[in-house]
């Protein structure tokens, strides 16, 4: 039974990302009611109360303060149902809760633009979106980024973060040896964690995030490697940073909901 949680905190960097997860929240519970109104037989009869939303809301003072503990509560009690967990979150931050619930032993196949490590001139040295991975409590889970397009961080300085890297370029260059190298990481894996930050897309294709970056991931190639990583072992996957004020013609919206049905339907359907 897949668990969808809904945890729409944007502070601290791409301010307006939260109604974007409030946004693809509505689309979950279009596609359950979409589902209940269907008389014929369908592929979504796999979803049919087999679907639970949690949405949680940053309303007072306190909410926001105790944002952290609220996700790691949040995350604890999802992961610990054993259910694939859809995280649909603002910025990139909010997925830190659940990232820090996973810890050690995980391995979190992240799609992003940015290595959010990032220690330069211009960014400030508390916690943001721009460098939390670097602010983990606890052991921190072993990560292989996939599309960045960074070109200021040294390979030293990416390697204490992450154990590969598979920026934009090589995947452009022959994405057969990366789907085929993130097939045998993530077969090897315990359990594998999948989080994309919206941006990992080109802008072309998805142009509703604060920082655009151009030569990203096309929708088939990122299909492509998500089908790579794919396995009985993903118990779960996060969605970051859209930001539907700026999006062209629900560009991005249209995307992400077909990407977060597809993704539950697999998730309902797949054998144990």
């Amino acid at each position: 039974m897949p668990a969808v949680v809904v945890f729409p905190f944007d502070l601290f960097g791409s301010a307006g990302t939260g109604a974007g997860a409030r946004l693809l929240g509505d689309a979950v519970h279009e596609i359950l009611d979409d589902t209940e109104r269907e008389t014929r037989p369908c592929r979504a009869d796999a979803l049919r109360g087999n679907v639970r939303v949690t949405e949680l809301e940053f309303e007072s003072l306190a909410e926001v303060g105790d944002w952290r503990n609220r996700g790691r509560r949040a995350a604890r009690a999802a992961l610990k149902s054993r259910e694939f967990v859809l995280w649909l979150g603002g910025n990139h931050l909010s997925a830190l809760p659940l990232l820090e619930e996973l810890g050690g032993g995980t391995l979190v196949v992240q799609f992003d633009a940015h290595l959010d490590v990032y220690a330069f001139h211009d960014n400030t040295t508390e916690l943001s979106h721009g460098n939390f991975l670097s602010h983990f409590s606890g052991p921190r889970p072993r990560f292989v980024n996939v599309g960045h397009r960074d070109l200021f961080l040294t390979p030293a300085e990416i390697a204490e973060t992450f154990e590969a890297v598979y920026p934009a370029w090589e995947v452009a260059a022959d994405v057969n040896r990366v789907a085929a190298e993130l097939r045998a990481k993530a077969g090897a894996a315990k359990r594998v964690w999948i989080d994309l930050d919206c941006d990992a897309f080109d802008p072309a294709a998805l142009p509703a995030v604060a920082e655009p970056l151009p030569f990203g991931l096309a929708p088939p190639t990122f299909l492509a490697l998500f089908e790579a990583v794919w396995g009985g072992n993903v118990v779960g996957m996060s969605v970051s940073e859209f930001d539907p004020g700026r999006d062209v013609r629900d560009t991005g919206l249209n995307l992400l909901g077909w990407l977060v049905e597809y993704v539950l339907l697999k998730a309902a359907t797949r054998t144990p």
